[in-house]
């Protein structure tokens, strides 16, 4: 797996904090807060659920890009980044789901 496009990508978007709105996408979400990158958030895990369902694969690795994306954007506006959550997945492999999941404070 090709890990470096996850760094780079998170490079950009950390350097599109300080761009203007009006020149990029990112910095444009950025600007326009939390609740707008959670709402993009919300509209392409939708979207990724339709592409499943419709069988296209194709469609479904596009639409699941664009979830990945948004995720990314969403984990530079809190000061994080893939290393953040790929840190977790490690610490996570070899357990049990059901075990992980019991062993999360209520």
């Amino acid at each position: 797996m090709d890990l470096q496009v996850l760094h780079r990508l998170a490079e950009t978007l950390e350097a599109r904090k300080g761009a203007d709105p009006g020149s990029s996408y990112v910095a444009g979400l950025y600007a326009k807060g939390e609740d707008a990158i959670l709402k993009k958030i919300g509209e392409e895990a939708t979207e990724a659920i339709l592409a499943a369902k419709g069988g296209d694969k194709l469609h479904l690795v596009r639409e699941t890009a664009d979830l990945w994306f948004h995720c990314l954007i969403m984990l530079a506006h809190a000061g994080l980044g893939p290393d953040d959550v790929l840190a977790e997945l490690r610490r996570r492999e070899g357990i049990s789901g059901l075990d992980e999941k019991a062993s999360r404070p209520r």
